[in-house]
């Protein structure tokens, strides 16, 4: 999509939430929903992979309000007949978006669009799905959406570029301009203050000739302009933006002025955090994003000794980029460090990126641990004194307690039902 609707789409205060049609909503999809209540943000949702086999459109409306308990209005409707996806309609309008398997996301889809009643041609079950829907009155309604009552629904296949379209415009239409963001004490900060702004993402090597080093940084209040000082709440210390691009793919350009909403990378700021907020006149600091704790888990070793310097800046690194979590025991510090991650996947990206980036190629073992909690300080003590459960650390000093299984957490739960024991690690 264009340049321009990357600057509008980096400014909306709204989420989407991206369904594989034939698995539903998944584990990992409640957690992040339930960040998404927590914090008010309304929810767009796309259905993805279409394309593919998948349940009854129905039974997939249906999970989706059962699951998170949020009323779902179609905006565009899937045509299928005996199982092939034939196109959209768009409920809006009655238009009927044929489907084509000729793109596979490299270029924006090519559109043969029609009527309904091309629609009812090529599977005519459709009218009598679509007048269903109309019986139930479940269009998109903007006052329930922003109240997080309703989710507008879209469906495609984001691999053939099919139907991602209409929901990026419809990001743009429906979701709310940006808002005063809340901080720790709940105050709002308004648009007009001084400038401020939060680091939600860090990313190292996006340019591998310089090595360069940028931290993401949404503005959430004044006008910024290149140059000016800014001070991490974090650690007291200012810094001068000078170096500030703005991003699309593998594109930049110099920034030079943003406004609440617009998001800036800050060059080679190394002392930068995820969470961090910065600030020019009046202080401030957000609430710090939220972490879950992991649920797959591998011991971590050098498989070239020589390249134990690499191997650790490396993890550091991938740490700081919130990659993968780096956790640390007492007694071996270094030695053999666990990386804890929400999905298998995060093993097989940070170890290419050590390999290819670093230098320093990765042997991952498994470990007995399978489950792991977050504690405070008050409870340490009282866990590190049970041998069948394990203390590591965060590079962050949270401590984590990492049980044998799911079985041996729900017995000391309810042995020890005074000790701290939390899903989420932070926000």
């Amino acid at each position: 999509f264009s340049e321009d609707t990357y600057r509008v789409l980096s400014g909306v205060d709204a989420a989407v939430m991206v369904l594989d049609a034939s698995r539903g909503v998944e584990p990992q999809t409640l957690k992040l929903f339930e960040v998404c209540r927590r914090r008010g943000t309304p929810l767009i949702t796309f259905v993805n992979k279409m394309d593919r086999p998948a349940p009854d459109t129905l039974e997939i409306l249906d999970d989706i309000e059962q699951q998170i308990g949020v009323r779902p209005t179609p905006v565009t409707w899937p045509v299928r007949f005996e199982g092939r996806f034939q196109g959209i309609v768009d409920r809006r309008d009655g238009s009927f978006r044929r489907f084509s398997e000729t793109q596979r996301g490299a270029r924006k889809g090519t559109e043969d669009i029609g009527t309904v009643e091309d629609a009812v041609a090529a599977a005519p079950a459709t009218a009598e799905e679509l007048e269903l829907m109309t019986a139930l009155e479940a269009d998109h309604d903007q006052k329930t959406f922003l109240a997080g009552d309703t989710t507008p629904v879209f469906f495609g296949s984001a691999l053939q570029n099919f139907g991602v379209r209409l929901l990026l415009d419809a990001i743009v239409e429906l979701a709310p301009p940006p808002a005063p963001r809340l901080d720790v004490d709940g105050e709002p900060r308004p648009l007009e203050s001084p400038v401020s702004g939060f680091v939600f993402k860090i990313q190292a090597n996006m340019d591998p000739r310089h090595r360069d080093r940028i931290a993401f940084v949404r503005i959430c209040s004044g006008e910024f302009e290149r140059g000016m000082q800014l001070t991490c709440t974090r650690t007291g210390r200012a810094l001068a933006a000078k170096y500030v691009h703005e991003t699309l793919g593998q594109e930049r350009e110099t920034l030079d002025v943003a406004y609440p909403g617009d998001v800036i990378g800050l060059v080679n700021a190394t002392d930068l955090r995820i969470g961090d907020t910065l600030h020019a006149g009046d202080p401030v600091t957000f609430p710090g994003l939220p972490t879950f704790t992991p649920e797959h888990f591998r011991v971590a070793m050098p498989a070239d000794r020589s390249r134990v310097k690499q191997f650790r800046r490396g993890l550091e690194q991938l740490d700081e980029e919130g990659a993968v979590q780096v956790l640390r025991h007492a007694d071996l510090g270094d030695q053999e460090p666990i990386l804890a991650a929400v999905g298998v996947l995060q093993f097989e990206v940070a170890s290419w990126r050590l390999e290819h980036e670093f230098g320093a190629p990765v042997r991952l073992e498994p470990t007995s641990r399978s489950v792991a909690r977050r504690t405070d300080e008050a409870s340490v003590p009282a866990f590190s004194a049970m041998s069948e459960v394990e203390i590591y650390r965060r590079s962050d000093d949270t401590p984590l307690v990492l049980f044998r299984d799911r079985f041996q957490l729900e017995r000391i739960e309810r042995q020890h039902p005074d000790l701290t024991l939390d899903v989420i690690v932070n926000g």
